[in-house]
């Protein structure tokens, strides 16, 4: 069997000074700088294999080979920058989130489901909002759940229910 030796790369930082990074930048850095540490304890011994850094550290072989190329092409600075852009910017303004709160903890608001949600916000606000983004931000902000029990009726006398009530135990015999 002809196997390949491994990738032979010179780590300019210290160990030191890459735990030190490691310990300032989110997981996700922290995996690329242990590849760089895993790399540099074997610098004297011939280097190591992708196979057995992505063994040692738990991380796919495939990335492994991206990182060691990012990092011999354009140094470390390329390896602690993940391009991630942040959070996008909320569809729903805050006047928006209260009236939509409101409508929901209404127990006469008569919504029966989430595109009827979606029909009243696009009247409401004039705005079109994706069925799944809608979807997402009302069950994230205010647990709503697509199967959930039947509301009271819209046009339900409450008089005639508490006199309901009031009569049900005394009409009914008792065995």
């Amino acid at each position: 069997m002809n196997m390949s030796l491994p990738l032979q790369m010179k780590i300019r930082e210290s160990i030191p000074e890459l735990r030190a990074m490691q310990r300032q930048h989110c997981e996700l850095i922290g995996k690329r700088l242990q590849i760089l540490i895993e790399i540099k304890k074997n610098e004297d011994k011939g280097g190591i294999s992708k196979r057995d850094l992505s063994r040692i550290t738990g991380i796919n072989h495939n990335s492994i080979v991206k990182w060691r190329k990012q990092y011999l092409e354009s140094g470390i600075e390329v390896l602690l920058s993940h391009g991630r852009k942040g959070f996008k910017q909320s569809k729903i303004s805050s006047d928006e989130h209260k009236k939509i709160e409101a409508r929901l903890k209404d127990p006469k608001n008569g919504l029966r489901g989430y595109k009827e949600l979606m029909e009243w916000v696009e009247n409401e606000f004039g705005k079109k909002i994706n069925y799944t983004t809608l979807y997402e931000y009302v069950k994230r902000n205010f647990g709503t759940k697509i199967k959930v029990a039947r509301k009271s009726h819209v046009k339900k006398d409450d008089k005639a229910v508490e006199s309901f009530k009031k009569t049900l135990g005394k009409s009914v015999p008792l065995l």
